[in-house]
């Protein structure tokens, strides 16, 4: 099953895919290059923004880092908590990590040194991101909140609580201008950044595994998980395009 897939942040057309115990590295069109084993299944992965490294989190919380150019892991640490989301900041000075007890963790990078926990919400803080104007990021927890933080001063500037169910994916679009948030709600909420004012809502069939904003256009790509526990009450044929990826424009 794959996990994670994410671009190459430059302007290579090569990607990453994680897939069960092995990270696969694609080049273009569609070419395996390289292929790493892990230490157990991984579950989030992200690269740092001068696209040198990998960063990846099994499940025993475990983040490797991997060398892009070498394709080899060149430093491991396990933490003594439940983390979801990886990030390093637009810098890539500091690095962050979401907890299962709602904060964030940011990391001196390269040495790992825990700098400060902010306190971001009152259940698992499951997801993160960064805007690329590089004034903001956005979490998204298992409260249902979606918050906005201001990257320089690490304050929560709003909060907006729309969603029923968890958050688990977001996305800012090119500018920063918009986020898009998917929830088990089976719905992805696009929201003005600066208002929180929606936008528009998108329905899915099952709540969105992840979603990607284009990288110079208001297009929004999202993929929705085919084991949702939502789509046990629908049969094969009534859900066909489940687990494909779907793209919508604004």
């Amino acid at each position: 099953m794959m996990m994670a897939c994410k671009f190459y942040p430059l302007f290579s057309p090569s990607i990453s895919l994680s897939l069960s115990l092995s990270l696969y590295f694609i080049d273009h069109p569609q070419k395996s290059v390289g292929c790493i084993v892990t230490k157990g299944e991984v579950i989030n992965m992200t690269w740092k923004n001068n696209g040198s490294t990998i960063a990846l989190g099994n499940k025993d919380d475990l983040i490797s880092f991997v060398d892009y150019k070498s394709q080899k892991i060149t430093s491991e640490k396990e933490f003594g908590f439940e983390v979801n989301e990886l990030a390093w900041d637009n810098m890539d000075t500091n690095f962050y990590l979401t907890s299962g007890s709602g904060t964030i963790h940011i990391l001196e990078y390269p040495s790992l040194v825990e700098l400060m926990v902010l306190p971001a919400h009152t259940a698992h803080c499951i997801c993160l991101k960064f805007s690329p104007d590089k004034r903001h990021f956005a979490t998204g927890g298992a409260d249902a909140l979606i918050n906005i933080w201001d990257v320089d001063e690490l304050v929560c500037l709003k909060s907006y609580s729309r969603l029923e169910w968890p958050v688990r994916t977001l996305s800012f679009n090119h500018d920063g201008s918009l986020l898009a948030a998917g929830s088990e709600d089976l719905v992805i909420d696009i929201s003005h950044v600066a208002t929180g004012e929606k936008i528009t809502t998108i329905s899915c069939n099952a709540f969105p595994f992840c979603c990607s904003w284009h990288p110079s256009q208001n297009v929004l790509a999202f993929v929705t998980d085919d084991k949702s526990k939502h789509n046990e009450k629908h049969s094969r044929d009534s859900d066909k395009t489940t687990g494909c990826v779907k793209l919508y424009g604004l």
